[in-house]
């Protein structure tokens, strides 16, 4: 069983998924940072560098007002049994806005500390906003699979006392009159694998929302060589997903059955809070080197969670019923410490008409740790599987600038996020182990006097494997396919600022 395979369905019972979902993000502040790969560590004079590294908070000479609205569109291609289906969304948002007052200290010999600049606004970390759709013909196995096995794995009582799960899953196939039981054998049961299956199959995802952070920053100029920044970070999550599963016997070969729907609604809400520290040093004007440290971030978030089933079945008289049911309302609140992060940062002026920068990032996604349920659940088995599943990585941003004119700069740059998954974990080889995401950037900047506009386009690509439905616990003989789903996110940012 390979561990992508438990994150679509299960009950949550928040697990490893979760630990990934709020973990990774790529910042996307302004314009000109995101058109230039968001390789700010070592740059600053920008509020996105506050997300990267604070120092460059110091390096502001004037106060700064800049808001960065974005419009973006993603598409998702899906490969399934060799099926392919395409799905796309298009969203607004605003990416960033931020106040910096600089604040000159009457150092007249232009030594010791010339500026203490304190910054506040928010950046956007993460936007949630894709919709995915996956399906294929003739299948061999079905959803029916995994409530039919927990029964009979669970011992499911439909008039008893069950587990918790149990609610979500067999009392909804139960109550739908799509998990049968048979007395003789005492076991469960459905019509499509007695059938020998043979039904279409299709799953949409729909999934928005955001990670942003707002943050007040401290950042203090030195001789004009040294630079040091701190800043404390809040975070809000927002994250909702709904998903439906379709199943329908189109060639009438399965007795009884007709069609299926299970759905999923999942929403999480949240705050946290986390800290930066971080240094710029110029040893000379042309090179500049920076450093910089984040605390985990510390989150409590909320989840609710709900299933439904629907069904279509048509008897042996000839009468055809159809059944609903719904799950509880579940709710529950838990606590999240998300991996700490360290960046390396490097830059290159050239001779005052260009420069180059890199980042490096170091994060250890299976340090990320579930805490604290509201019942007092301390996730020991979940934090041992995302000790498992997850990696370190180095994530890597590069960016540059030229100017063309006076008044005119052209950026570029590059990201690079390797796959949070291991080569191997729980005895298996995992699907998405090779799962980088890659974005690509351009944009152009106008600066007049005090007002300056910046516009980027983005282009992000990202793979990833995952199976409709999860695999049953014992019955290994009808395990679901996995799909291939690529998903390409084309984001436009303009930012309008004015210096003062």
């Amino acid at each position: 069983m390979t561990v992508i395979m438990l994150v679509p369905f299960f009950v949550k019972a928040q697990d490893l998924s979760d630990a990934l979902r709020f973990s990774q993000f790529q910042v996307t502040g302004t314009a000109r940072s995101g058109a230039m790969g968001n390789a700010f560590g070592a740059l600053g004079g920008d509020f996105t560098s506050v997300s990267i590294n604070p120092a460059g908070l110091g390096l502001y000479r004037a106060g700064e007002l800049v808001f960065t609205p974005a419009f973006g569109q993603s598409e998702t291609e899906s490969s399934y049994l060799g099926n392919m289906m395409t799905d796309s969304k298009y969203n607004f948002s605003l990416n960033n806005l931020s106040y910096v007052s600089a604040i000159q200290t009457g150092a007249r010999s232009e030594s010791g500390l010339i500026n203490l600049n304190v910054g506040i606004g928010y950046n956007r970390l993460k936007d949630f906003n894709t919709t995915a759709l996956a399906g294929a013909s003739n299948m061999n196995s079905s959803f029916l699979d995994y409530p039919t096995d927990l029964a009979v794995y669970h011992g499911f009582d439909p008039d008893g006392n069950n587990s918790y799960q149990s609610e979500f899953y067999e009392q909804l196939a139960w109550d739908t009159d799509l998990l049968l039981y048979d007395e003789e054998n005492n076991t469960y049961w459905h019509d499509l694998e007695e059938a020998g299956y043979g039904q279409n199959q299709r799953k949409s995802i729909s999934r928005n929302g955001s990670v942003d952070e707002y943050s007040l920053a401290l950042g203090m100029n030195f001789n004009h060589k040294l630079y040091i920044g701190a800043s404390v970070g809040i975070t809000d999550v927002y994250y909702n997903e709904y998903s439906e599963l379709f199943e329908e016997d189109v060639n009438n070969t399965i007795p009884y059955f007709n069609n299926m729907q299970f759905d999923t609604h999942l929403r999480t809400t949240g705050t946290g809070y986390n800290g930066k520290l971080g240094i710029i040093f110029k040893p000379i004007n042309e090179i500049r080197l920076g450093a910089s440290v984040h605390t985990p971030t510390f989150y409590n978030l909320y989840d609710i969670f709900e299933t439904a089933m629907y069904s279509s079945v048509t008897y042996a008289e000839g009468d055809t019923e159809n059944y609903n049911a719904e799950s509880p309302y579940s709710e529950y609140d838990y606590d999240l410490e998300t991996p700490l992060r360290a960046t390396l940062s490097g830059a290159f002026v050239i001779a005052k008409k260009g420069l180059l920068s890199i980042d490096y990032e170091y994060v250890d996604y299976s340090s990320a740790k579930l805490r604290r349920g509201g019942d007092g659940y301390q996730f020991v088995d979940e934090n041992n599987e995302i000790e498992e599943a997850y990696k370190s990585v180095g994530n890597l941003r590069v960016g540059g600038e030229l100017l063309a004119t006076s008044n005119i700069a052209l950026r570029a740059g590059f990201e690079l996020y390797p796959s949070a998954y291991n080569e191997n974990a729980f005895g298996t080889s995992q699907p998405n182990a090779d799962a980088d995401m890659k974005v690509y950037s351009a944009g152009l900047g106008y600066r007049s006097g005090g007002f300056f506009f910046d516009v980027a386009y983005r282009m992000t690509d990202a793979e990833s494997y995952d199976a409709l439905y999860p695999t049953p616990p014992t019955d290994f003989y009808n395990m679901p396919e996995q799909a291939n789903f690529k998903t390409t996110k084309n984001k436009v940012l303009f930012s309008l600022g004015f210096k003062f």
